[in-house]
C-alpha cells in the first residue's frame, strides 16, 4: 500500500520539477530551441521511464521479457513492407479527410496545408530527429503497446482490447485514422511475437519516413503528397487507387496475423 501511495507522489514530484527545469532553462539560456528539446526528453524519457519501470515491478514483469533481440532478424522484411503500407494508408486517408473536411470547413484545410517552417540549426533538427524516429517509438509502445494494450486484453478480451488501446492511441495523434490501424498493426505484431522491439521497429521506420517528409522534402512522395488545395483535387485518382489497395493489404495482414492468436496469448501473456 505503501508503494502504491508513493507512485502517484513521485511522478507528481518528476513532473514538478521538469517544469521548474524547463522554466529554469527558458530563463537562463533563453533558448526556444533548447526548451523543446527538453520539453521532447521529459515528455519521452522523464515521465514514461518511471512509469512503466513502476508497474512492470508491480507485477514482476522482467524486461527481457517483453524486449529480446532472439528471433527478430526475420520480421526486418515484413516490418519495412509494412512501412510502406502504413505510410501509403496514412498519406492517402489523410488526403481523404483534408477532402471532406474541404466542403465543411475550408479554414482548417488551409491551416492544416500551411507550410510549417522549422528552424534550420542543425544540432535541433537532428536532436528532434533522433527524439521523434528513435526516443519516442521507444517510450510510445512500451507505454500503449507494453501496458495500456495488455490491460485492456486483460479487461475486455482480445479485439476490445486491442480496439481500444488503439483509439487512444489515435487520439494523441493529428492523422487519426492513420495512428488508429497503426496501432492496431503493431499490437498485432507484438501479441504475434511477444516482443515490443519487433512494434518498436515498425514505429521507428514509421516516423523515421516523416522525420523525413518534416525536416528534409515535406512533398515527399510528390505524386500522392498533398501541398495545396490544388492537390486535393488534381491527386484524387492516385490517392483513391493507394488508399482503396493499401487499406485491402493491411486488413489481410491483420486478419492473417490475428488467426489463431486470441487463444495463444492467453498461454504467453506476462500481465
Amino acid at each position: 500500500m505503501s508503494e502504491e501511495r508513493k507512485s502517484p507522489n513521485m511522478f507528481g514530484w518528476m513532473l514538478g520539477a521538469s517544469i521548474v527545469s524547463i522554466f529554469i532553462l527558458l530563463q537562463v539560456t533563453q533558448n526556444v530551441l533548447i526548451i523543446g528539446v527538453a520539453m521532447l526528453l521529459v515528455f519521452y524519457v522523464v515521465l514514461p521511464v518511471p512509469f512503466v519501470r513502476y508497474h512492470f515491478k508491480k507485477r514482476g514483469v522482467k524486461l527481457s521479457q517483453v524486449f529480446f533481440f532472439r528471433g527478430t532478424l526475420r520480421w526486418l522484411l515484413p516490418v519495412l513492407g509494412l512501412t510502406v503500407l502504413v505510410t501509403s494508408f496514412s498519406v492517402s486517408i489523410y488526403w481523404l479527410q483534408l477532402r471532406g473536411l474541404m466542403s465543411i470547413a475550408p479554414t482548417a484545410v488551409e491551416l492544416a496545408l500551411m507550410p510549417q517552417p522549422f528552424p534550420d540549426t542543425l544540432w535541433y533538427l537532428v536532436a528532434t530527429g533522433f527524439i521523434l524516429a528513435v526516443i519516442a517509438p521507444i517510450a510510445e509502445e512500451f507505454v500503449f503497446r507494453g501496458l495500456i494494450l495488455n490491460w485492456l486484453v486483460a479487461g475486455f478480451g482480445f479485439w476490445k482490447g486491442i480496439g481500444l488501446s488503439s483509439l487512444i492511441f489515435g487520439i494523441f495523434h493529428i492523422n487519426f485514422f492513420g495512428a488508429f490501424l497503426f496501432a492496431v498493426m503493431a499490437s498485432l505484431l507484438y501479441l504475434k511475437t511477444g516482443n515490443l522491439l519487433v512494434p518498436i521497429l515498425l514505429h521507428s521506420a514509421n516516423n523515421f519516413v516523416a522525420v523525413y517528409q518534416s525536416f528534409v522534402n515535406p512533398s515527399f512522395p510528390q505524386w500522392l503528397m498533398i501541398s495545396s488545395i490544388n492537390d486535393l483535387y488534381a491527386k484524387s485518382v492516385p490517392n483513391l487507387i493507394v488508399l482503396a489497395g493499401s487499406l485491402t493489404l493491411l486488413l489481410f495482414i491483420i486478419a492473417w496475423l490475428a488467426r489463431g492468436l486470441e487463444d495463444k496469448i492467453e498461454e504467453t501473456r506476462v500481465f
